[in-house]
């Protein structure tokens, strides 16, 4: 049984008496009574019914309204002339909305095929936050999400995952580089260590519910009639709107939602899999280090584009069963040109834009310690699935460069070819991207050449 589904089935145990409450006050909420025109209204526009009473003023339309609780009717403003007012009687008085058409009628947020259907959501927000106002400013005080969320039911598993990759051996030797002095690389090695714990904030979209529902935060039930709520589109959490700002960073994918693996969030794919880095890098790497390390201008040579997305197809088919071995793509290159169009298609870059103008002001210091020290703190300040994926990259880009007789490919060169793949600008402006390349050459060139010492 998946975890969201132990969450919406305790969810449901424990919201009987909200449920009740809560959707009973929306059965008894007023319904809409249309006060129609008993003339055609020439200037009345096409999208509008005889409830339209053209240029009359609010005291006329409460007049016509005549205190019968749901009644509405829409006017033209006297006040705004060629706008239109719904006008709406609930409890003691006629409340006025700005009404406006887009397709859609709507006065806020929600929008509406009918204007009938606006008064009937209208009225059962306004019935039930008048009869619960006080039930309804209580109801996140005491979430069952703190017990039954995703994070509780999967840490374990996650962890024990993370922690036994930040434990894999190193394989590799590295020299020691006379530029930086002993005791600064030892002070860069014992600093903090970043801390794997892969948070997720949920991507939350108003939803609109086809029947009852409960918010999954708060066990309450979920009124209106249409956008009654939000649903997170990468793990399916209902919860209310306001619910939704209190809701931890702990969205934890369903690989059912997602729809490919290129242009995936970095995050959302590591967390959907269950893996502390993106299977792509794992297969690729893995396939380049078997076959590929002496292979003359790796990275550098382009293979054939039809061959790279034959690749790219592949593993948004067939996710970590794709098929990449020699005997489906014989040329080395098809495989790091796939690895570096996944790199370079993420909507955020495995240096993210947040931490961009960092890296490129560290890149500019000329004091070699200095400098390393502030590449060190840019990459304290990555998202735990990024700076995992670029750890894993620079070692394999480190052990790349001990075959530089055979493929001539030193960290100068990769860096070359990975800075604007790994390090976008924020504004995506084109000739920042040009001033800033020899900047974020230097600082793929560090990473590496520094492995050892920077992660």
């Amino acid at each position: 049984m998946g975890s969201s589904t132990i969450i919406r089935l305790a969810t449901r145990q424990l919201s009987s008496l909200s449920w009740n409450f809560l959707y009973q006050l929306q059965q008894e909420a007023p319904r809409p009574k249309r006060i129609t025109c008993p003339q055609e209204i020439e200037s009345r526009p096409k999208y509008y019914g005889r409830e339209f009473h053209g240029l009359i003023s609010r005291e006329q339309a409460d007049e016509l309204l005549d205190g019968a609780e749901g009644a509405y009717l829409i006017r033209e403003s006297q006040r705004q002339p060629g706008t239109c007012t719904l006008a709406l009687r609930f409890g003691i008085q006629t409340l006025n909305y700005r009404l406006f058409y887009d397709g859609k009628h709507f006065v806020g947020e929600k929008r509406f095929e009918s204007v009938h259907d606006l008064v009937t959501d209208g009225l059962i927000t306004l019935y039930i936050e008048t009869k619960a106002s006080e039930y309804i400013a209580k109801m996140t005080t005491n979430p069952i999400y703190q017990h039954l969320g995703y994070t509780s039911l999967l840490r374990d598993k996650i962890t024990h995952r993370l922690n036994r990759a930040r434990s894999e051996p190193k394989r590799v030797t590295f020299q020691q580089d006379d530029k930086v002095s002993t005791s600064r690389r030892t002070a860069l090695k014992d600093g903090p260590e970043k801390l794997c714990n892969y948070e997720k904030v949920h991507n939350f979209k108003v939803h609109t519910f086809r029947g009852p529902h409960w918010c999954e935060y708060c066990a309450n039930f979920m009124w209106g009639l249409i956008a009654q709520g939000v649903r997170c589109s990468d793990c399916g959490l209902n919860v209310h709107k306001q619910c939704s700002k209190l809701v931890p960073s702990d969205c934890q994918p369903d690989l059912r939602r997602i729809k490919k693996v290129f242009s995936c969030d970095l995050t959302t794919l590591v967390k959907a899999h269950n893996t502390p880095r993106p299977m792509v890098l794992d297969m690729c790497i893995r396939e380049i280090e078997q076959r590929g390390l002496t292979s003359e201008g790796l990275y550098r040579v382009s293979g054939f584009t039809e061959h790279i997305e034959d690749v790219r197809l592949a593993f948004d088919r067939d996710g970590e069963k794709a098929d990449i071995s020699a005997n489906a793509y014989p040329d080395i290159n098809t495989i790091t040109g796939a690895m570096k169009l996944y790199l370079r298609d993420l909507p955020i870059p495995v240096i993210t834009y947040d931490v961009y103008s960092k890296f490129i002001q560290a890149a500019k210091i000329n004091d070699p310690d200095a400098r390393l020290e502030a590449i060190h703190d840019g990459l304290l300040q990555l998202p735990p699935a990024h700076y995992e994926t670029l750890r894993y990259l620079m070692t394999h880009l480190k052990r790349v460069t001990m075959y530089e007789k055979d493929n001539l490919m030193n960290a100068e060169n990769l860096g070359i070819v990975f800075g604007p793949t790994l390090m976008q600008p924020p504004d995506q402006n084109t000739l920042a991207s040009l001033n800033d390349m020899r900047h974020q050459k230097l600082i793929i060139q560090l990473l590496i050449e520094h492995e050892d010492i920077l992660f």
